[in-house]
């Protein structure tokens, strides 16, 4: 008996060490800025496209680093946040693609990423975001129903903040979770992550808010964010609204499913744009 005490004793104290850890390195399980690196890599003119660098002051005064890459004759501007691994230049294709479809393009890194100043946080992510916003409407004088507002991954989340508090002309929102909580409680069951959790980004409750057209994609094949989690942003999306599935995983279901998603880009955005 007084062993089967001393395992138990034992076990919860693992058990609580392992919850600690979790709380303790969240940042490190959510952000991952230098993975594969914060070096930025091939800029979009190897790829043909013209290209300008901007630096852009938040409201805590971090200077965030980004890219504009101009369309020849653009119907619309993409702001575009992206997911929570490298930089700006390992969004190569999704650049080209946008291009492609006669848009412009505003990448930004978040702070704490690639060139960008600062220590990344969830707060300062909805800051850069909004900087970016500022950028676009006030430095470069684009009126907000030109820009259609774009997030994969972590950056759906952003880009849902951003879009119900603006009014944007479009929102695209890529392999998004509902939030950090829902998605840890699927991936680590045994872990009271509901409780533990100091990241939010509640992207179905933004989305809730936002009243713009909406267009939410995912991928059947996603490893990383169940397609349940897609369609269930759907479900919480206000109309007019459309939902895009994709085959291929998480980082390349928009490659794979290429000629289907640039169709459907187009059936969206026409209508609001114009070709």
């Amino acid at each position: 008996m007084g062993s089967v005490i001393s395992f138990l004793f034992v076990a919860a104290g693992a058990y609580g060490l392992v919850v600690l850890l979790v709380y303790l390195g969240q940042a490190r399980l959510l952000y991952f800025p230098n993975m594969p690196s914060r070096a930025l890599g091939p800029a979009p003119d190897s790829l043909g496209l013209a290209y300008e660098t901007v630096d852009i002051a938040t409201e805590d005064g971090v200077r965030i680093n980004g890219w504009y890459v101009p369309a020849e004759t653009p119907r619309g501007v993409v702001l575009f946040f992206h997911g929570n691994a490298g930089n700006i230049s390992h969004r190569l294709d999704s650049l080209k693609i946008f291009n492609d479809l006669n848009l412009s393009t505003l990448i930004i890194d978040y702070r704490g990423y690639g060139a960008s100043e600062g220590t990344v946080s969830e707060a300062g992510t909805y800051r850069d975001a909004e900087a970016a916003w500022r950028y676009l409407t006030v430095t470069r004088d684009i009126k907000p129903e030109r820009i259609i507002v774009f997030g994969r991954s972590l950056g759906a989340a952003i880009a849902a903040y951003l879009a119900g508090r603006q009014r944007p002309g479009a929102l695209i929102v890529e392999s998004g979770f509902v939030s950090v909580p829902d998605l840890a409680a699927g991936l680590y069951p045994w872990l009271p992550v509901r409780l533990l959790a100091r990241f939010r980004y509640p992207t179905g409750e933004y989305l809730r808010a936002v009243r713009s057209p909406v267009l939410v994609i995912h991928s059947r094949d996603d490893e990383i964010i169940p397609f349940a989690q897609g369609r269930s942003l759907f479900r919480q999306a206000r109309e007019p609204k459309q939902f895009l599935e994709l085959r291929g995983g998480h980082n390349d279901g928009f490659l794979v499913s290429r000629e289907r998603y640039m169709d459907a880009m187009e059936a969206f955005l026409t209508p609001i744009f114009g070709r």
